[in-house]
């Protein structure tokens, strides 16, 4: 599934989850508002009648909208964590030059995903990094992801001595400077909120003489 489509089918989805949200809500309102407008004792006032309903319906509508939430709130979790998606593979090539660019274009998405899903040694977040319609694979397994105008976000996968993957993220930036190895999201950010501040553009680490420097520099920086 394209992103368009995959965003199309989730801001559906979402909408259907908070549609189901609110008519619980007023489900539950009308619900509370006709009981308790029944119990109120005849002898009550008509106003005082309407009064009691009005209360009733409110608790009405927060009780049957929190049962309601048990069920719902799974799906939003879910929604957050796993769009939608909608795997099609593609028609059998006619030729060999056809299944190449097949075999290329499934590697880099092969190596999106790699990188999106490699990306929580870094980022335990679910929105940033782990996004992989954000991640640009190429056909040798490695995998980009734009941070800002000349900074980039560099994934590669090299063999430890055991035979076994070990993904490896960098920061690139377009002003000649060396890649600088990146363990946290956190060095993304003051690298970027140093940028932002028109000081030296280092990507700190636990151990830097910079980060101390830059912690009290970038005090009050917000970085976008």
């Amino acid at each position: 599934m394209t992103a368009t489509l995959r965003q199309t089918a989730t801001t559906v989805a979402n909408t259907m989850i908070e549609g189901a949200s609110t008519a619980s809500a007023l489900i539950g309102g009308a619900g509370g508002a006709y009981i308790g407008y029944q119990l109120a004792p005849a002898s009550w006032s008509e106003g005082a009648r309407l009064a009691f309903a009005g209360a009733a319906a409110v608790v009405g509508a927060i009780a049957v909208d929190g049962l309601a939430e048990l069920l719902l709130a799974p799906l939003r979790r879910l929604m957050r964590r796993s769009p939608l998606s909608v795997t099609r593979a593609p028609a059998p090539a006619n030729t060999l030059s056809e299944a190449l660019s097949q075999a290329v274009a499934a590697t880099e998405d092969d190596a999106a995903n790699r990188a999106a899903s490699a990306s929580f040694r870094i980022d335990h977040g679910d929105n940033f990094l782990r996004n992989e319609d954000r991640w640009r694979g190429y056909e040798n397994g490695e995998a980009s992801f734009y941070l800002a105008p000349g900074v980039w976000l560099h994934y590669r996968c090299d063999k430890d001595k055991h035979g076994y993957g070990d993904p490896r993220f960098s920061l690139l930036t377009g002003d000649g400077e060396q890649p600088v190895v990146i363990t946290g999201v956190e060095q993304i950010r003051h690298h970027l909120a140093a940028r932002a501040a028109g000081l030296p553009a280092v990507p700190v680490t636990a151990d830097s003489d910079m980060a101390d420097v830059l912690d009290d520099d970038l005090a009050g920086v917000h970085a976008v």
